[in-house]
């Protein structure tokens, strides 16, 4: 969410049968609305390659201000993330806040793919976590795409020190910052 009324989504995800088989998009926005206060829900498509949570959107695009988002996007074209990604971006240039104005998009790029046991898993850039003083950025051992996500990041958020920490390992659980300091059940 962005924190004036905007909430940020995928149908991949929502839409899914295995989450919310007996509800319609248009009763999935008014739960959401009605549960967290959000005025409108911005519905991007797909997820990244190896998401097990069926294309969770902090694996892919963020609000990082009210009008604001970074979103991922995958440059080689032979890349299997390359398409969604690009149709994401493409859905983001045409949306708009509550107000009718448009997102300022922001470019955050992929980092390489990660791939354990012939499986891709879901390393994204897009995964950091905003502390109060800090921004956390997982990295996989590619320097350069690695300094570039942190840049990009560093110019979004120019309060706060931005700190690039390798997740190669992290991510074979099938997440990296922002997934840990998700919800944990009591047992």
């Amino acid at each position: 969410v962005n924190g004036k009324g905007l909430l940020l989504t995928t149908e991949a995800c929502l839409l899914n049968s295995n989450r919310n088989p007996l509800l319609t998009r248009e009763q999935i926005e008014n739960r959401l609305q009605e549960m967290l206060g959000v005025d409108k829900v911005l519905w991007l498509n797909d997820g990244i390659v190896g998401d097990d949570t069926d294309g969770h959107i902090d694996d892919i695009t963020r609000f990082v201000s009210a009008d604001t988002v970074v979103t991922a996007v995958e440059d080689d074209p032979y890349d299997e993330n390359h398409a969604p990604l690009k149709e994401n971006t493409e859905r983001l240039r045409t949306m708009t806040d509550e107000e009718g104005r448009s997102l300022n998009v922001v470019e955050l790029p992929m980092p390489p793919a990660v791939v354990y046991e012939d499986q891709r898993l879901p390393a994204s850039y897009a995964n950091f976590y905003i502390a109060n003083s800090l921004v956390l950025v997982p990295t996989f051992r590619d320097d350069s795409r690695d300094a570039r996500a942190i840049d990009v990041l560093q110019s979004l958020f120019s309060t706060r020190e931005v700190i690039g920490l390798d997740c190669t390992d992290l991510v074979w659980g099938l997440g990296a910052f922002h997934c840990l300091t998700q919800q944990v059940p009591a047992r």
